[in-house]
């Protein structure tokens, strides 16, 4: 019996969680070779290095990753970082689930502000300040 795969992944964007932490090493400690890599990922994910081999693999054909030979062996550097993917995801979901009111985006990123810490909202308005001067700036 043939099992049909789960397209839960309806995000282009969207990565598993070896990939995920795999980028995590690489973000924290570039250009490492797949054992160390294997070595930094946490033991509730820890896999075969062969299957982390592979998730390099699939990396490096998705451009999020480049990779450098040394030796013997590849050392791998992330080519997107966390900010830059985390917009892509968002993105994503923006695309996905806007309804065509700007209101419903921006309201959503108020309320995760606010439920992150007591800090945050008041970093979202930083953040939003410094943007509008940045681009008074530009004109």
């Amino acid at each position: 019996m043939n099992k049909k795969r789960s397209s839960s992944n309806v995000l282009p964007n969207t990565l598993g969680e070896l990939e995920l932490g795999v980028l995590e090493a690489l973000w924290e400690t570039p250009h490492l070779d797949a054992k160390s890599i294997h070595e930094r990922i946490p033991r509730l994910q820890r896999t075969s290095l062969s299957t982390v081999q592979s998730t390099l693999e699939r990396l490096y054909r998705k451009e999020m990753v480049d990779r450098d030979k040394r030796g013997h062996a590849y050392c791998y550097f992330a080519l997107v970082s966390r900010g830059n993917l985390l917009g892509k995801m968002m993105g994503d979901v923006i695309q996905l689930l806007h309804d065509g009111r700007l209101e419903t985006i921006l309201s959503s990123f108020v309320n995760v502000a606010a439920d992150m810490d007591e800090s945050s909202l008041s970093e979202l308005e930083a953040l939003i300040e410094k943007k509008k001067q940045d681009m008074e700036e530009d004109l």
